[in-house]
């Protein structure tokens, strides 16, 4: 006696979209990942690194290429190309307000992708993008970097007073800890008085 199943061709059209499906995921279709600060406070006049990273399983070659652009603070829509990167070789944006005043910083070796901006001024606030594709990795999303340029004395400060008193602290902190510590031992030891003869 033989065992039949009943398959309806609609089951195995289904079976078949699935096959699809699944071969389609284990394909060599690789993803990028890029890093960059999500913030940066930089003094009016002075020069911006822009850091920016990536994580790809491919190897770094000649025709990984890095985007970096730029969106004004306040404005809306697509950004603009400041810097392109590619064979070694950079290659400057058409923005007026950026020209010769970005420079490459990265290496691509160590799947560095920073850039130096010159003399910040103000209209330079806004939202910088660091987008790299180390085909075959090319999907993945870029970056962003937001910038404020500021006056020197808006820069978020750390005082040396604040640092020389959190260390003051701290030692003082270890040391009343231990003198508890060595009050709480002793008081738990047990006294061996000597009472003499009874």
């Amino acid at each position: 006696m033989e065992i039949r199943l009943p398959i309806s061709s609609h089951s195995y059209v289904s079976l078949c979209v699935s096959a699809v499906f699944i071969i389609a995921g284990v394909s060599d279709v690789s993803a990028i990942d890029v890093f960059t600060t999500a913030e940066v406070f930089v003094e009016n006049g002075t020069t911006a690194t822009l850091s920016c990273s990536f994580r790809s399983k491919e190897v770094v070659s000649r025709l990984t290429t890095v985007t970096w652009s730029f969106l004004a603070e306040g404005e809306s829509g697509a950004s603009t190309t400041i810097l392109y990167h590619s064979d070694g070789k950079s290659f400057p944006g058409a923005l007026p307000q950026f020209k010769a005043r970005v420079e490459w910083a990265g290496d691509m070796n160590k799947k560095d992708a920073s850039i130096r901006v010159l003399q910040m001024q103000f209209k330079d606030n806004g939202t910088y993008s660091c987008d790299v594709k180390n085909p075959p990795d090319i999907t993945g999303q870029s970056s962003p970097t937001k910038v404020r340029v500021v006056m020197k004395e808006a820069l978020p400060q750390t005082s040396a007073a604040v640092i020389v008193g959190g260390v003051i602290g701290a030692v003082i902190g270890i040391i009343l800890i231990s003198v508890v510590t060595y009050l709480i031992i002793r008081r738990q030891k047990p006294s061996h008085d000597y009472e003499g003869d009874r």
